[in-house]
């Protein structure tokens, strides 16, 4: 069955390149909510009890519980101003980089629970790009993230929207003028 939550936005773009940052300020508007990305909080979870679905250990499984989780946190969401910090393109997108299967069932997620058709997407950046204990990937390879995201998101319908490089509060104050026109339709 498909479900369409119009005010929820997808925030998405390759490792290290401000997306959380902005997150964070877009939280403090008012009416606005972050649904956080479920990729940190499972390698969290996974280094912290010395499990095996990491990206670094066992990719598939890792996949199978951010695929799992993605799709807990889109339903899970209210029909409010929101941002999804990655959503279930994401995964597909993961699940090329990696080379892995593709998933019937995931690509049908991707189908049937839908967010606003705007996405926002953000570029590399190499000025600002960092590694640290979550995010092992250099920057070559967050760049090649960044292409196979803008891809798989337009592949699934959506139009994706590039945020431009610059202050935090330039880069959230574009994202609130898209939401802001959105809700003027």
């Amino acid at each position: 069955m498909k479900q369409y939550k119009h005010n929820a936005y997808i925030v998405t773009g390759g490792p290290g390149a401000g997306k959380t940052s902005v997150l964070d300020v877009l939280e403090q508007q008012p009416g606005c909510l972050v649904i956080p990305e479920v990729a940190r909080a499972i390698i969290r979870e996974q280094m912290a009890g010395g499990g095996e679905a990491l990206p670094w250990r066992d990719t598939l499984l890792y996949k199978q519980i951010m695929a799992e989780q993605t799709i807990q946190a889109f339903h899970a969401a209210p029909d409010t101003t929101c941002f999804f910090d990655r959503g279930i393109p994401d995964v597909i997108a993961y699940g090329k980089l990696i080379d892995a299967p593709q998933d019937e069932a995931l690509q049908e997620a991707a189908l049937n629970c839908r967010c606003n058709q705007q996405v926002f997407i953000f570029p590399p950046w190499k000025e600002i790009y960092t590694t640290d204990t979550e995010r092992k990937q250099d920057f070559t390879e967050a760049v090649a993230t960044y292409h196979i995201l803008k891809e798989t998101y337009m592949e699934c319908g959506y139009e994706v929207i590039e945020v431009p490089i610059g202050p935090v509060q330039q880069r959230a104050a574009f994202i609130m003028h898209r939401v802001e026109i959105n809700r003027n339709m």
